[in-house]
C-alpha cells in the first residue's frame, strides 16, 4: 500500500507576484500577455476567477469579464526560482518526487520515517514550510495512489489538505463526479451523461468490454478509476543537479556578522541532507544565496576545489552581503552535482 502526496501550488504565478508586491493582494490579478497584443492569460488569482477569468483565456476576453482586472507580464526566472525552493522542500521528506510542472508534483512517502511515517503530517509540514520559506500557499492531497491524491489536492483549494485513507477509498470514489477524473473534459462528460453516468459509482455496473466499446481507450481508465485503482508508480528518473537548504527569518538579519552567525546551522543542515542522498553525482560546485528584506536575490556560485569547507562558504557569504549591504530575510547554502553520465575525457564512437 503506497502513501502518495500530490502537491499543487495555488495560482502559482499570481501567488509569487502577490508575494513580491502586497499591493496586488485582494484585487483581481492575472499573469499573461497584454490584451492589445492578442495575449493569453497564463494564470490568475481567485478574485479574478470569481469573474469567470480562467487560464488560457484571451486577455481581451478576460478584461471584458472583469474590467478591473490587472494583467502583468510573466517573469519566468522568478517563478523557476520559487519552484526550485518548493522542490527542495519536497526532497527533505523523500527522493521519490515526480514533477509534473513548475508548480505541482507527486511524492511517494511510503518509506519515509518523518513523523513516524504519517503522510498527512508530512504534507502538513510541507505546506507550512512552503508558506514560511517561499511565501505562497500550496494545496496537498494524500491517498493510496496517484489518481486519488490528485483528486484530493483539488478538493479543498486554495490552501487545503485532504486525506483519503485506504478504508475511505470505496465510499469516496462511489460518489465522485466523473468530471473529476483526469481526461474527462466537457465532450467526454457529455457522452457519459448521455449513458446515465454522472458519478463513478454509476460505472460499476459496466464491464470493461462495454466501457471500451462505448468510450474507446478511455474505457479502461474509467473502469479502474471507478474502483479507485491506480498502480502507476511515482517516476523519479531525473538525476539530482543540486542540493540546498534555505531559511527565512522572522526578524531580518541586519548585518554581515548576523548572516555569518547563521552559517554553522545551515552547514549542519546541508551535511545532514547530503548524507541521506542515495543517488547523486560527484560534487562540482557550491553556492550561497541571500534574499534582502525587499526581496532582491543574489547568489554566489563557485566551483568546488576541495571538501565542504566552512571558510569557503563564509567567503561567499561575505561576497553576497557586499552586493546588498541591507537587511536580509533569507539565507541559503547549497551544492551542485555532476549529472553527465559520460565523463569529460570520454568520447562515444560514431558507429557504436
Amino acid at each position: 500500500m503506497r502513501k502518495i502526496i500530490h502537491c499543487d501550488c495555488d495560482c502559482f504565478y499570481a501567488s509569487v507576484e502577490m508575494r513580491d508586491d502586497p499591493a496586488l493582494r485582494g484585487i483581481p490579478l492575472a499573469v499573461g500577455g497584454a490584451s492589445d497584443r492578442r495575449g493569453v492569460i497564463a494564470t490568475c488569482n481567485y478574485e479574478a476567477r470569481s469573474y469567470g477569468v480562467r487560464s488560457a483565456m484571451p486577455s481581451a476576453h478576460a478584461m471584458r469579464l472583469c474590467p478591473s482586472l490587472v494583467v502583468i507580464p510573466p517573469n519566468f526566472e522568478k517563478y523557476r526560482a520559487a519552484a526550485y525552493q518548493v522542490r527542495e522542500i519536497f526532497h527533505r521528506y523523500t527522493d521519490l518526487v515526480e514533477p509534473l510542472s513548475l508548480d505541482e508534483a507527486y511524492l511517494d512517502v511510503s518509506d519515509s520515517q518523518h513523523f513516524q511515517g504519517s503522510a498527512t503530517l508530512i504534507a502538513r509540514a510541507i505546506r507550512e514550510s512552503v508558506s514560511q520559506e517561499v511565501g505562497i500557499t500550496i494545496s496537498a492531497g494524500v491517498a493510496p495512489n496517484k489518481f486519488l491524491a490528485k483528486v484530493a489536492s483539488d478538493w479543498d483549494k486554495p490552501d487545503g489538505l485532504t486525506t483519503i485513507t485506504p478504508d475511505q477509498v470505496e465510499s469516496f470514489v462511489s460518489t465522485l463526479p466523473v468530471r473529476r477524473i483526469h481526461g474527462v473534459g466537457p465532450a467526454m462528460q457529455k457522452k457519459l451523461l448521455e449513458k446515465g453516468i454522472e458519478r463513478c459509482g454509476d460505472i460499476l455496473i459496466w464491464s470493461k468490454l462495454e466501457l471500451a466499446q462505448a468510450f474507446g481507450s478511455m474505457g479502461e481508465t474509467l473502469y479502474r478509476y471507478a474502483r479507485g485503482e491506480d498502480k502507476r508508480p511515482v517516476a523519479n528518473n531525473r538525476e539530482r543537479k543540486s542540493l540546498s537548504v534555505e531559511r527565512t527569518y522572522a526578524d531580518d538579519l541586519i548585518n554581515r556578522r548576523a548572516c555569518q552567525n547563521q552559517l554553522p546551522k545551515l552547514m549542519a543542515m546541508l551535511e545532514e541532507r547530503l548524507a541521506k542522498l542515495s543517488r547523486r553525482g560527484a560534487i562540482t560546485g557550491h553556492f550561497v544565496k541571500l534574499k534582502s528584506k525587499d526581496f532582491e536575490t543574489t547568489t554566489v556560485d563557485r566551483q568546488l576545489t576541495g571538501g565542504l569547507e566552512h571558510n569557503e562558504f563564509a567567503d561567499m557569504m561575505d561576497e553576497a552581503w557586499g552586493r546588498f549591504k541591507k537587511p536580509v530575510r533569507l539565507l541559503g547554502v547549497g551544492l551542485r552535482f555532476h549529472t553527465d553520465r559520460m565523463s569529460s575525457d570520454q568520447q562515444l564512437r560514431l558507429f557504436d
